[in-house]
Parts: C-alpha cells; sequence; structure tokens
C-alpha cells in the first residue's frame, strides 16, 4: 500500500492540534503524517498515547521526527550524550503511538575523516538500539536520513552500509528524495535507488521539490512546493512498475498536505486507487 501525508500537522486543519490535523487527514482521504519534534519531545507519554489510538482508528499511519539538535559525531560528550536521550525519548513516544519510523538527522562529519566516521557511528548507533530495546523499543525503526551535504552523515550508500552492517529489523534508512538530489548535484535516478534498496519490505521516504541558486547554479538544500526538480510522476511511474507493496511519502514541502494530495492525484492519474 502506498501512503501519503504531510510532515506536520495538516496547514489548512481548523482545529490546529495533532488530532484535528488527523481527523482533517483522514476527511481529504490522506492516510499517513509524521510528527515533527523539531525543538524538543513535546508529548508526554499519556498524551502520545491517545494520539496513536486516534490515528489507529482513523486508519492514519503515524512516524515521528527526532529533534533536529542531534550530532551523534560531536566532540563535545554532552552533545553525543544529549542527543542519545532525545533520540531514545523519540522512539518511547513512537512506540506508544505506535508509530513505524523515528527519523533522524544523525550527524556532521566534523573533522572525522569518513571511515572513523563511520565506526564511530556504528558503535553509537548499537548502544542506542540496545537501550531502546531495553526501554521497550518492539516494532519502530530507528531511520537515518539522507543528507543533502556533503558536511552531513551521510549519503545513502554509506546509511545502507551501516544498515547492512547493524542488521536490526529495528533499523533503516529514511530516504530522503530531495536530500539525494541536492548531494548529486542535480541528478537523480529513482530506478537506481530502488535497486539498491529492492530487498527493504518496508520504504520510508521524504519528498519535496528544492530551489535553485541562480547565482551558483546550484540546487540548495532548501525546500519548495512541488513543481519540476526533482520529478515527482517518474518518481510515481517507478514506484508502480516495481509494484512496491509497502512504501510511505511524507511531505515536506512548505504546504504540506496540499502536495501530498497532488502526489495522490499523480498516483491516480498513473492508475493506481487508494
Amino acid at each position: 500500500m502506498i501512503f501519503l501525508g504531510p510532515a506536520g500537522n495538516a496547514i489548512e486543519a481548523k482545529e490546529k492540534t495533532t488530532e484535528g490535523s488527523l481527523k482533517y487527514l483522514k476527511e481529504i482521504g490522506l492516510n499517513a503524517q509524521e510528527i515533527e519534534f523539531v525543538r524538543n519531545v513535546y508529548l508526554n507519554p499519556k498524551k502520545a498515547e491517545e494520539i496513536g489510538e486516534l490515528a489507529k482508528s482513523l486508519g492514519i499511519k503515524l512516524s515521528v521526527h527526532a529533534p533536529y539538535f542531534i550530532n551523534l559525531l560531536s566532540d563535545k560528550k554532552e552533545i553525543v550524550k544529549g542527543s542519545i536521550q532525545r533520540i531514545l525519548d523519540s522512539i518511547d513516544r513512537a512506540e506508544r503511538m505506535n508509530a513505524t519510523n523515528v527519523v533522524v538527522h544523525a550527524a556532521y562529519y566534523g573533522e572525522l575523516k569518513k571511515a572513523e566516521a563511520f565506526e564511530r557511528l556504528l558503535e553509537i548507533t548499537k548502544e542506542i538500539l540496545e537501550k531502546a530495546k531495553e526501554n521497550g523499543m518492539r516494532k519502530v525503526k530507528l531511520s537515518y536520513e539522507t543528507m543533502a551535504k556533503e558536511s552531513q552523515f551521510a549519503d545513502l550508500d554509506t546509511l545502507l552500509a551501516l544498515v547492512k552492517k547493524i542488521k536490526s529489523k529495528n533499523f533503516t534508512v529514511c530516504i530522503d528524495f530531495a536530500h539525494i538530489f541536492v548531494r548529486n548535484q542535480g541528478k537523480i535516478d529513482y530506478a537506481e535507488i530502488f535497486d539498491k534498496i529492492k530487498n527493504f519490505k518496508e520504504i520510508f521516504c521524504h519528498f519535496s521539490n528544492v530551489k535553485y541558486n541562480v547565482n551558483t547554479k546550484k540546487f540548495m538544500d532548501v525546500h519548495i512546493p512541488i513543481n519540476s526538480h526533482p520529478p515527482f510522476k517518474s518518481l510515481a511511474q517507478e514506484i508502480l512498475k516495481r509494484k512496491i507493496k509497502n512504501i510511505t511519502i511524507i511531505s515536506e514541502s512548505p504546504i504540506l498536505e496540499k502536495d501530498s494530495l497532488k502526489m495522490k492525484k499523480i498516483f491516480e492519474e498513473l492508475g493506481y486507487k487508494f
């Protein structure tokens, strides 16, 4: 099944709460939402459970984005410690909400060489997963996001290598197509990406378009509404061609659910029935 929905509460929902957003998404025919813990994990355990029950009753698939203030490769121990705790708290709330994925911007390379950064993050990630399981992690998947900048950990190949090393059903990759597009200097090959993740039983993605800088002649990691770069229709065609059975595409467009509806319309025009 294809799941579509916004990163954060729907902007057109009359009730400006997560509950109001979920109800509105059901009304307009969308079936996913990512809960955004941008600055902090703002939901207490009881509230997370209530939201999970509501989402379940509405048929809305939930995911979580951990706070952005995370750097697991910082040279400051207190930042690493705080980053780990934010991830653990996000996983806890995700489990309580019956969410599927916790998306994380894992780290910056800093002064580390890439090989050293990989080995260090390998050990830290194992530690996070071990602690999360001790705390009750069962179904949630810790999902490191493909990042746009060379200074950020990491590109798709590096993350897939990490997944292969860790070998855990609770660890995967969030495929951010816009980030891949920017990191590859305005190029993207959807078929190549899906070939690399062909063994994934569930695929979790972010999608938006990105801004083009006319001065530098480069695409920037600045999200804009879906129009052309990267193209969505060819992505939808590749998904349908491969008959992918379980994929979630979260809209990170500034107009959120409006672009989720645009994605839905494109799928329907290509013959997919929701």
